[in-house]
């Protein structure tokens, strides 16, 4: 069987617990107890105020009464704790002028609790957020989506993030005219461009698209899914998934029939109010915003 670990015994310092010696003539006979003279000699009216000392965790001292001497190790009972370097532990009342300290008398007491730090607030994104929220001025440089259900989601979720980066996001309406409208917008250091892309999958003409845009200054990327709606976990809004609408009928209307909701307005509202944080969508649509956000705020020289 194998013995038990025992604690290593705990090191006080060597004149922590040592009272200072009288010096005095030999036949001299030295008072005992708390006191080494008469506490009602003299003006008591004039004696040195004894100081408080906050009972902080390992300070060495002695009770003035008993001459126990150890580190304090916690309270109990409105007693303090403290354990001298054999380990044992003994508890004694904070009366007025009850240990020393060094030789030198010192009430203890209990130190303020320490207030908890305060909670780190995320943003929607899962960032920290930056307090105060002031938004910054805007940038000159921009990201575009493909319309204004794109937009909204992206406030959603990284609306407090571009605030503080000043970074503007504009709905393009489609990406059928991107080409023209790089141009039109001259990109270049300090003026850089994100464009965020849905159903970027090879062979599709969102992908024919994209190639012909090849400024340093641009980045396009994307997510593989058909609407932005699509890239909204369907968890998130109470669906087993989202519907698989054949090729060439309307994406949302078809979504809408499946669901047996009339209104593609009625099921937009309910797809954007499932999204509280980053956790409500998927991870493509993540990292190809992450990434915009990262190139139009890059610092350029």
């Amino acid at each position: 069987m194998l013995a038990a670990a025992v604690s290593p015994p705990r090191v006080l310092p060597v004149t922590a617990c040592h009272r200072a010696a009288p010096v005095g003539p030999a036949d001299t006979v030295w008072p005992m107890g708390r006191y080494e003279t008469d506490v009602l000699a003299g003006d008591w009216r004039r004696r040195r105020r004894v100081p408080e000392v906050d009972a902080e965790p390992d300070l060495v001292v002695e009770d003035a009464e008993s001459g126990f001497c150890g580190a304090v190790v916690g309270f109990e009972a409105g007693a303090v704790v403290l354990e001298d370097r054999h380990g044992r532990r003994r508890h004694f009342p904070l009366l007025p002028a009850g240990f020393l300290l060094d030789g030198e008398p010192v009430t203890l007491r209990k130190p303020p609790a320490t207030p908890p730090a305060p909670a780190r607030r995320l943003t929607a994104s899962g960032s920290v957020a930056v307090n105060p929220g002031r938004a910054r001025v805007a940038r000159a440089s921009r990201i575009w989506v493909e319309g204004v259900h794109d937009a909204a989601l992206v406030e959603r979720i990284w609306g407090d993030d571009l605030r503080i980066e000043g970074v503007v996001v504009e709905p393009l309406s489609g990406v059928d005219a991107l080409p023209d409208a790089v141009a039109a917008f001259r990109p270049g250091p300090g003026r850089r461009l994100g464009v965020l892309v849905d159903h970027l999958v090879p062979g599709s003409k969102e992908s024919r698209l994209v190639a012909t845009v090849t400024s340093p200054h641009v980045l396009v990327t994307g997510h593989p899914y058909v609407d932005i709606w699509q890239a909204v976990k369907p968890a998130s809004v109470g669906i087993p998934a989202w519907p698989q609408i054949p090729p060439g009928q309307p994406w949302k209307e078809g979504v809408c029939a499946a669901l047996g909701v009339a209104d593609p307005g009625e099921m937009w509202r309910r797809v954007l109010a499932a999204v509280s944080s980053y956790k409500d969508v998927e991870t493509p649509l993540i990292n190809a915003i992450e990434r915009l956000i990262d190139f139009v705020t890059e610092e350029t020289g």
